[in-house]
């Protein structure tokens, strides 16, 4: 039985509203951007084992590391704020925990909880700071980037006279607590460890976006981002907004520090170095844009993998890695240029 011409153009509406919604979302650049990337370095570099077991966890493996910072730093884009004391917060609290379990004998649990207790009290004097001062976040966040490393480094070197602690694998092996932040998932090769970052990133992708998207928190953010003017004026408590999601950066950072530092073994004072900027980018090619008011933490997720598919794919396509930091500039750039024109396509969509 053939439909009538008005099903047939409703038919045809709806499906042109579908594709439209998905346009207008986020996350549309993000995704295009990740399969045009992995099928560029599957052609280039699939047949040197970039799309092996081996390159597929490693792949995943650098997107997750990146990709556990780029969801909370796409929450505070999105309200209007940076952190860019990210990348020396993970130095700073895995030498807190690397202190207190080999040169002061605490247990693993406690070395936890002492180093996100740290990284908590950071964040959240940075989102007062920023508060109550107006400064703009990208200075005072600035500034706590250099008290930290400075700190890390001084303090590391005059208590144990090196800038890296050694041994903390001996500390923490067969630690139930610490498999939850270095074990491996499954081997199905020699060489292809699935680690369980992955998890904790896909983990946290999902949560961040439930909440922007379900909840009256969510609302928030976006509100304060948008005006924090307009949204304190309808109630919206912009301070509080602000300074939870500068401890969330804080402790997401803390949890890479966890993870790397239980992985290799160690904590040193530069681990962490230029990851903030790494989490900005990852959140901008998903979608979230620098002025606030707009994005998305599954986005992020997206743009996450694209970084961890170019830096491995460079190396398993034998291009020289010091061209790294090129693709990483072109990639923002190229960024912003789409986010820009989602935005303008939906602001015509809603007119």
């Amino acid at each position: 039985m053939t439909a009538s011409p008005a099903s047939q153009a409703q038919g045809r509406l709806r499906e042109i509203g579908i594709w439209r919604k998905f346009l207008n979302r986020p996350e549309f650049g993000s995704i295009i951007g990740a399969i045009v990337v992995y099928t560029f370095f599957v052609i280039v570099a699939g047949g040197k084992g970039f799309t092996s077991l081996k390159g597929i966890a490693g792949t995943l493996e650098i997107a997750s590391q990146i990709g556990i910072l780029g969801v909370t730093v796409s929450l505070l884009m999105i309200a209007g704020e940076f952190d860019l004391s990210i990348g020396s917060m993970v130095g700073a609290s895995g030498l807190v925990f690397g202190f207190l379990v080999v040169e002061a004998g605490w247990p693993v649990w406690g070395a936890i909880i002492a180093a996100f207790a740290f990284a908590l009290a950071v964040g959240a004097f940075n989102g007062y700071m920023v508060y109550r001062t107006g400064l703009p976040s990208f200075l005072v966040t600035l500034a706590t980037l250099f008290i930290l490393r400075g700190a890390s480094i001084g303090l590391t070197r005059l208590l144990t006279n090196l800038t890296v602690i050694s041994g903390i694998r001996d500390h923490t092996a067969g630690d139930p607590i610490a498999w939850l932040f270095s074990g491996i998932l499954f081997s199905p090769e020699p060489g292809a460890d699935f680690k369980i970052s992955i998890l904790w990133w896909l983990g946290l992708a999902l949560v961040a976006t439930w909440v922007l998207l379900r909840t009256k928190f969510g609302n928030w953010i976006f509100g304060t981002g948008g005006s924090a003017v307009a949204a304190r004026n309808v109630g919206v408590p912009v301070a509080r907004v602000k300074i939870s999601l500068f401890m969330a950066t804080a402790a997401s950072a803390c949890l890479l520090a966890m993870i790397q530092v239980m992985s290799a073994g160690s904590a040193d004072v530069l681990r962490g170095q230029n990851k903030e900027f790494e989490a900005i980018i990852t959140a901008t090619i998903g979608g979230t844009l620098m002025t606030g008011g707009y994005g998305s933490a599954l986005g992020s997720m997206f743009g996450a993998f694209t970084l961890g598919a170019t830096q491995l794919g460079i190396v398993f396509a034998g291009i020289n890695t010091d061209w790294y930091q090129v693709v990483l500039g072109v990639m923002l750039l190229v960024a912003v240029l789409v986010n820009n024109w989602t935005r303008r396509r939906a602001s015509e969509a809603r007119r």
